[in-house]
């Protein structure tokens, strides 16, 4: 898996994992975060996790050009480490939510994602650009994808550990105060301070139950309690964002101690001294034309597997957290699956297409994209047809049912496990082979530039992740998935229609 491999990737690749563990903590929480902070909707939770998403990766442009401008790569790679350091520091004060301060604390938070989001613009496409530069190299050209594909795995390791943290020490603040955790709990609770006077009987009589059973020990005092549960439950959250803060700094220190084993992009053309004609000049200017046109083409793919891969952060949290019997697993954990199906598939799939490259019957890359696209329709396929038998509604009459105490049947565990058992493997299949698509038809000048694209097409599915949480509430689940199916099918069917032309381009 290692073998002729360049040096640098392993520190590269440390670093990202560094970054990607103090980010994935945050993620694995955000809009469930919003919820129990600030009592917000969910609809208004995922909008802000979609640009706040969107925002890391338009944001990848703006440190794509800066980098290209200052031809200071490495510099600019540090100073997002020390910008998304500072966000998170902000989110990690545990300052309590009350009506009176709703305004500034609801705009403080924002203001520490827009520094976790500027910062991430600064590194991510700035170090995949350098990590792209080191197989620019004739020794190691051939290992492109393989090293992506590594160097995606690394990514994934800080992202399987990850979500387990928030729910660890979460649960560790409420037990020291004596509560127990419960994800429903906090909805009431803010339901129950802000419209106590119009909440009927029925949901008085469930708040009280939930109440008595996360710790409640007077239900005379049922406001101080719900007031004192919301406090300790969000202070848990807000102590496993000191361990990104640790994870950012740990980053940091990796990437400065190794930076000099790194490559810097665009410094080699400028010790260059070539002359060329008339006439090269105009076939080189189409040739690069010719590869923008098909970078381009491959982004707008990508807009739409982001759309719906991301779903993750949004509707398939809230589908763990309602449709699922998860009463032994917080539903933030359910997001390790992804990354733990990367780890172990990525040797497979690596292997998968070393054997047909033998063969002679290697696969191109964007011919891995189309097929990715397919194998994350049949994800959503299998959930159409499943939420379709189980007769499923929405969300919100979902929920209704639940707290009335009608009796309903929730889904196995194995349902979220096949359903990201087919994303991650269409993952793989797309976004480490997208990365190394880009680093190769990138002119060398434009790196960090057509990394940022990448990172710019991704922010704009992002953009739309709040489509999924908005149709799962208010029509049948099955509506959002088959959505989604429709969306990967379409894409998967444009892409096999410019195949030829995006072989031909990239040979």
């Amino acid at each position: 898996m290692f073998k002729n491999q360049p040096k640098g990737l392993i520190p590269a690749a440390l670093s990202n994992m560094g970054e990607r563990f103090g980010y994935y903590i945050m993620n694995a929480v955000l809009v469930l975060f919003l919820c129990s902070k600030f009592g917000l909707s969910e609809e208004t939770s995922a909008l802000i996790y979609s640009f706040f998403y969107a925002g890391i990766y338009v944001l990848s442009l703006v440190g794509g050009l800066i980098a290209d401008k200052t031809q200071n790569y490495k510099g600019t790679i540090i100073w997002g480490l020390i910008i998304m350091t500072l966000g998170y520091v902000v989110l990690a004060i545990p300052v309590f939510h009350t009506a009176e301060n709703h305004t500034w604390l609801l705009t403080l938070t924002a203001g520490a994602l827009f520094f976790i989001a500027f910062g991430n613009g600064l590194f991510k496409g700035n170090l995949q650009a350098i990590v792209g530069q080191l197989y620019d190299n004739p020794r190691y050209s051939a290992q492109r994808d393989s090293g992506f594909q590594i160097f995606y795995v690394f990514i994934n390791i800080g992202g399987l550990v990850a979500p387990f943290v928030a729910p660890m020490l979460r649960s560790w603040w409420l037990d020291i105060n004596g509560m127990v955790y419960n994800a429903s709990f906090p909805a009431m609770c803010h339901q129950f301070l802000s419209v106590s006077d119009s909440i009927n009987n029925e949901n008085i009589n469930n708040l009280y139950s939930l109440a008595t059973s996360v710790g409640c020990q007077n239900l005379d005092n049922i406001r101080e309690f719900c007031s004192e549960y919301l406090k300790v439950f969000n202070t848990g959250i807000h102590f496993s964002f000191f361990a990104s803060v640790a994870a950012m700094i740990i980053s940091l220190i990796i990437f400065v101690s190794t930076k000099k084993g790194l490559p810097t992009p665009g410094k080699k053309e400028k010790a260059e001294t070539i002359k060329y004609t008339a006439e090269e000049r105009t076939a080189m200017a189409q040739e690069i034309r010719q590869r923008m046109y098909a970078l381009f083409a491959v982004l707008g793919i990508a807009i739409f597997f982001w759309f719906s891969f991301h779903q993750n952060g949004t509707s398939m949290s809230l589908f763990a957290r309602d449709f699922v019997d998860t009463s032994a697993i917080a539903p933030e954990i359910w997001q390790a699956v992804n990354p733990f199906f990367v780890i172990v598939l990525t040797p497979l799939v690596m292997w998968l297409f070393g054997w047909l490259g033998k063969r002679g019957k290697e696969i191109s890359t964007p011919k891995k994209i189309a097929y990715g696209m397919g194998l994350a329709g049949v994800a959503y396929l299998f959930l159409t047809l499943f939420s379709i038998g189980e007769g499923y509604p929405s969300g919100t009459e979902f929920r209704e049912l639940v707290a009335s105490g009608a009796t309903v049947a929730k889904a196995g565990w194995w349902v979220l496990i096949l359903y990201y058992f087919f994303m991650t493997v269409a993952e793989l299949f797309i976004s480490p082979l997208g990365l190394s698509f880009v680093s190769k038809v990138a002119p060398k000048h434009m790196q960090g530039l057509c990394q940022g694209l990448w990172l710019g097409a991704t922010a704009l599915g992002n953009l739309l992740l709040w489509i999924g949480p908005l149709i799962y509430n208010q029509y049948p689940i099955w509506v959002a998935w088959a959505v989604f199916l429709a969306v990967c099918l379409i894409s998967m069917g444009a892409m096999f229609a410019m195949l030829k032309w995006l072989e031909r381009v990239t040979k």
